[in-house]
């Protein structure tokens, strides 16, 4: 089970890094650290939990409900409904004080435990988690496959539920029936419709479509606890002369993208070759913080994992990370515009995990 490979993993690390016990929090937003550890996905209410370097772990949940749930989805775990959640950690981590205890993600902690770190040695371990969530073993890879494929076939569903008349959230909700039926437990969408007013994608707020308008999304579903995402754009009817010409300049911005993407390279690197493309064409105002947030992102236990693609971020990209490269931005004549494909990093380049066409779709107006 990729679980029990996880755990292994991270307690053989955490000898290496002479840890004694790792304290993790989660929630129902940010739980990749926890479920990394644990195998427990969160839903409602906060979570933390005590891994051991020998294998033991306690995970304190605050709910009735997730405390049920726990029992059954992770039964290699001690599991503790916690009503005072941080006092209870409070106390069981002052029984480890003279120990070496890390803590992840620090910024997430709960202050009343924060706020003692320098009492109980506790260490800010965030980016040594932060490298085994972004470093993935096979079998993690091979569940963001299987993720990668059910975005394919739920892009198409999305795609043959648009229709002249239909709201925003129509679309949405037929991808997720899609995605529940098969399996997938969770998917983070959100989707921008209409032309140059449209700056970015949100959540669906009930706009109506017509012919012109530009539809763009991004699916991220998950499969085990594992997400990957596709981003893409159609236009309701023909597609103009200037949408067209702004995808092509968006496919090139993402292929220089990808074609830069192998072991060894940045962060930095992958997004130079994405806003180059840009600037090529004088665009390179759109490449900044005011019309787009990150020129990619790394895939896996949490919709938009480390590391962010920017050209300020210098992490290193090794082989075994998944990434999905999208040059998504606002364009002054069309309006907002995304495409972005899911990667595997290999040694010598990538593993293109998205299968849909890298096309401007044209649906019925």
């Amino acid at each position: 089970m990729i679980a029990d490979e996880r755990k292994k993993r991270l307690t053989d690390a955490m000898k290496d890094e002479g840890l004694d016990a790792l304290l993790v929090y989660g929630n129902a937003w940010q739980g990749d650290y926890l479920r990394y550890s644990t195998d427990f996905g969160i839903l409602e209410g906060q979570a933390l939990a005590i891994v051991r370097s020998d294998g033991h772990i306690t995970l304190y949940v605050d709910s009735a409900l997730e405390a049920d749930r726990a029992a059954l989805d992770c039964p290699g775990v001690e599991c503790v409904l916690a009503l005072d959640l941080v006092g209870e950690v409070d106390q069981a981590i002052n029984r480890l004080r003279n120990q070496r205890i890390g803590a992840a993600p620090q910024r997430l902690l709960p202050r009343r435990i924060a706020a003692r770190s320098k009492d109980l040695n506790l260490s800010d371990e965030t980016s040594f988690v932060d490298r085994l969530l972004m470093g993935k073993l096979d079998s993690e890879i091979a569940a963001i496959r299987k993720s990668a494929k059910l975005a394919d076939a739920g892009y198409k569903v999305f795609m043959q539920a648009v229709r002249v008349g239909r709201t925003d959230y129509e679309l949405v909700a037929e991808a997720e029936a899609f995605f529940r039926a098969n399996g997938v437990d969770d998917n983070f969408q959100i989707i921008g419709v209409g032309g140059v007013e449209v700056k970015g994608m949100a959540p669906p707020s009930g706009k109506r479509l017509k012919r012109g308008d530009m539809v763009t999304t991004e699916l991220t579903p998950c499969v085990d606890g594992y997400y990957a995402q596709i981003c893409r754009t159609l236009v309701v009817g023909e597609a103009t002369l200037e949408q067209k010409g702004a995808h092509a300049l968006w496919r090139e911005s993402m292929e220089a993208g990808i074609v830069t993407v192998r072991d060894g390279v940045t962060a930095a690197d992958i997004a130079r070759a994405e806003n180059d493309v840009f600037r090529k064409y004088g665009m390179g105002k759109y490449t900044t913080s005011e019309f787009t947030r990150v020129r990619g992102h790394g895939m896996g236990l949490f919709a938009d994992t480390k590391p962010h693609i920017l050209e300020d971020v210098t992490t290193r990209i090794d082989a075994g990370m998944a990434l999905i490269v999208h040059p998504n931005t606002y364009h002054p004549a069309v309006g907002y515009m995304v495409l972005g494909d899911g990667v595997a990093v290999t040694k010598d380049g990538c593993e293109v995990l998205t299968g849909t066409a890298r096309e401007l779709f044209s649906v019925a107006g």
